[in-house]
């Protein structure tokens, strides 16, 4: 007869043996992963232009914590357009900066591929190591070998179901998920972690990564929700945001993204031996929403595919921590998260020109362009939410339209159930009714419920015509 203390026995036995398989994997890590596989990374800055000035020092400066760690030069991969340390409004000259208070993040970092050449395809053919299939840049390639780890982190604009590139075209989540299938399928890595940064940046992942991958995703915001800008604009007696402004001759510019900002600042002060992808996951995230339940901004930092993966060191992805690391500032540690303003991405422009035109003198040319530049800015905006909402409203009426384009799907359901439908219907709107801005990729959403709609490829054009006509 078999004992109730056999019994429980054998239940406290399996519980361990449960933990031991998650946990005791990463265990082992912690003893013997700095020795074994070699790490990899590719950072991408989605984006160009001053008013984005916040993607190119993200970038760089999370080439700092990486070079600080151990990766070498040849394992870095870099893309950014490079038009930020040396443009015309940088009032220091050669300098990118990603905090208050921060050091020079842009010194050494390797320009792999800028300009146009920071683009989905060669993206999309470094990831999978096919180096015929890069066109410009320094053709360096993501050549992992099946024992080693890479860390993938993108900042941009996004959209539901896109992040952007400053040329060529969209990066749709079905094709970056499916890029990510291959690499898995060629046995080219041993684990994969990938941080991404933008408005909507959930839908990239949400029911399209599935688990076994050995792959593991935070994003930064939920599949509905915008992303945020941090250390932006300057103090004033109505709004101060006590001492995390830029400093007085960045004016207007977001130095940095909440998210991004959150897990590089976390990486700079924390031992990555000893502190799992997991912990900063918990940090991160607690961090990002902080300013949430007062003032109404910030975001829900998500998680995706192979959940046992974020278990590993930080190490194992962004090497050790250099106890000369430059970046190990006082600045992470003298952060207080409600001390910062925080701008949505898609408001980043908005509030630049704003503070350009508040800030310069009464009568001036200056005053006079600003004012012009930020009223066109705005009617643009204007002008693609009435397109979005007539289209609607032509397809399904003036009582369903804004219903139907707004609806959003079940957490762990793809946006859309016709990647192919949606990629051609953005064409198809962006052809009658002009380019989707980073402003403007907030409608994605919308054109994907038209595919879901079953609208013909016919009407959709017709309809869209019409829309952008009137």
């Amino acid at each position: 007869m078999i004992s109730r203390y056999s019994i429980i026995g054998v239940f406290f036995l399996v519980l361990v043996s449960i933990f031991v398989n998650i946990e005791g994997r990463s265990i082992s890590q912690f003893l013997t992963q700095n020795t074994k596989g070699t790490k990899w990374a590719v950072l991408v800055a989605g984006s160009n232009e001053w008013t984005n000035y916040r993607h190119q020092a993200d970038v760089c400066h999370a080439y700092q914590i990486l070079k600080a760690g151990g990766l070498k030069d040849e394992n870095i991969i870099v893309f950014m357009y490079d038009d930020i340390a040396n443009n015309t409004e940088n009032p220091r000259p050669g300098v990118i900066i990603n905090n208050p208070h921060g050091h020079d993040v842009y010194k050494g970092v390797p320009k792999d591929y800028v300009g146009d050449d920071v683009n989905a395809k060669n993206f999309f053919n470094v990831i999978l190591a096919n180096k015929s299939g890069v066109v410009g840049g320094s053709g360096k390639v993501l050549k992992s070998g099946p024992n080693d780890h890479i860390f993938i982190y993108y900042a941009d604009h996004g959209g539901t179901g896109v992040i952007a590139m400053p040329s060529g075209e969209l990066v749709f989540a079905h094709d970056l998920v499916n890029v990510l299938k291959k690499k898995h399928a060629s046995g080219t890595y041993d684990r994969l972690v990938f941080y991404l940064e933008a408005c909507e940046s959930g839908s990239m992942f949400d029911g399209l990564l599935p688990e076994g991958l050995d792959i593991y995703v935070m994003t930064s915001a939920k599949p509905d929700e915008d992303s945020y800008g941090t250390y932006c604009g300057e103090s004033t007696p109505v709004d101060s945001c006590l001492g995390q402004c830029p400093p007085l001759e960045f004016k207007g510019v977001c130095l940095g993204d909440l998210y991004s900002v959150a897990w590089m600042e976390d990486s700079d002060v924390q031992d990555r031996k000893t502190n799992s992808v997991h912990r900063q996951y918990s940090r991160v995230a607690k961090r990002t929403a902080a300013n949430l339940t007062y003032y109404n901004y910030g975001s829900h930092v998500q998680e995706y595919g192979d959940k046992v993966v974020s278990f590993d060191p930080l190490a194992t992805y962004m090497g050790e921590t250099s106890k000369n690391h430059s970046h190990d500032s006082v600045d992470a540690k003298s952060f207080s998260t409600s001390s910062s303003r925080n701008v949505d991405q898609r408001s980043t422009e908005l509030f630049y020109l704003l503070t350009k035109h508040n800030n310069a003198p009464e009568g001036s040319d200056e005053k006079y362009k600003a004012h012009v530049k930020l009223n066109e800015v705005m009617s643009k905006r204007s002008q693609v939410d009435y397109n979005v909402k007539h289209l609607g409203e032509l397809l399904f009426g003036v009582e369903k339209g804004n219903e139907v384009l707004h609806s959003v799907r079940p957490a762990g359901q793809p946006l859309v159930d016709n990647w192919d439908c949606l990629k051609s219907y953005v064409k198809i709107f962006e052809v009658q009714c002009g380019r989707l801005t980073a402003y403007g990729r907030k409608h994605v959403r919308g054109i994907a419920n038209i595919c879901n709609a079953g609208i013909t490829s016919e009407k959709m054009a017709a309809m869209s015509a019409q829309a952008c006509s009137s």
